[in-house]
């Protein structure tokens, strides 16, 4: 036997061991992402102090009539907080946004999924939403007020109006957009029609779904300031028009930076629901 056989019989012999590569490889990942994050935090650190910097430089050649700096901003939210002024116009607000924030996901998804599933709905009823989402909601606002009166269900119905559209299509959309080919194999292996929906079209859709949960939520807190601002004396919107006529405007941004910060953190819950509901679509993004 020569030494090159003999060398061939020792490799061949002996297993290769790569646990310890993965293990370090993903080592390396988990502190790439770290770091990622580090980086990300401080650009966002960074550009807020800069946007704060400017808005105060800004505030001081401005009439405090008509404009105020963040400083003054953050003094009257402190009072505002601490004698509960806030949370008491706050509350009535987020009530209406739970409820119809609700309504027009389960609705939406539940339509959605019917009008890509069944072509018959899809022809007659496709028409219809899209008629309805080519009209400014703005406008049927008036109307659903004289309908349904100035009492927390006309809120509702008007929160639901603006979410319930982007969920509909993002949804239709998902299932429509499921690989026919993913179908087919799921048909080959003998899958049921529940099957196929709960492994197959609900998965691959989830990620139009969640880019409709946000545009809804977006799209509710714009309906939930409207609708304050239209049907009751009372809700946040309220205390921004209440605050802006008696020209105390550092009172009057505490609630329009406390939408903008409501926006931000109901995102943020979408992002981290999506991470255990569709881990998938959370990994593409990070790649």
């Amino acid at each position: 036997m020569t030494a090159i056989e003999r060398a061939r019989g020792e490799l061949a012999v002996q297993p290769v061991d790569v646990s310890g590569d993965q293990a370090r490889a993903e080592r390396v990942a988990a502190t790439r992402r770290h770091r990622r994050r580090l980086i990300d935090l401080a650009i966002r650190l960074v550009s807020l102090a800069i946007a704060l910097t400017l808005w105060e430089v800004a505030a001081w050649n401005v009439d405090p009539v008509l404009f105020t700096s963040p400083t003054k901003v953050a003094v009257a939210a402190y009072h505002m907080v601490l004698s509960g002024e806030l949370w008491t116009y706050l509350w009535p607000s987020l009530v209406v946004l739970a409820i119809g924030f609700a309504f027009a996901v389960v609705f939406g998804i539940g339509i959605g999924l019917l009008l890509a599933r069944f072509w018959v709905l899809d022809v007659a009823l496709t028409v219809y939403i899209t008629f309805l989402y080519s009209i400014p909601s703005v406008a049927l606002v008036p109307l659903i007020v004289l309908w349904a009166g100035f009492d927390t269900t006309a809120k509702v119905i008007i929160l639901f109006l603006f979410a319930f559209f982007p969920m509909v299509i993002n949804t239709y959309q998902g299932v429509k957009s499921v690989d026919p080919k993913l179908i087919e194999v799921g048909r080959a292996f003998r899958c049921s029609e529940g099957q196929l929906w709960w492994n197959i079209v609900l998965p691959a859709s989830l990620p139009f779904i969640v880019t409709g949960l946000r545009l809804a939520l977006g799209r509710g807190l714009i309906g939930m300031v409207l609708a304050d601002l239209y049907t009751a004396i009372s809700g946040i919107g309220y205390l921004i028009v209440r605050t802006a006529s008696t020209y105390q405007v550092d009172k009057m941004f505490v609630p329009i930076v406390t939408l903008g910060l409501l926006g931000v953190t109901l995102t943020a819950l979408l992002r981290l629901a999506e991470k255990y509901v569709a881990p998938w679509t959370a990994a593409s993004q990070e790649d």
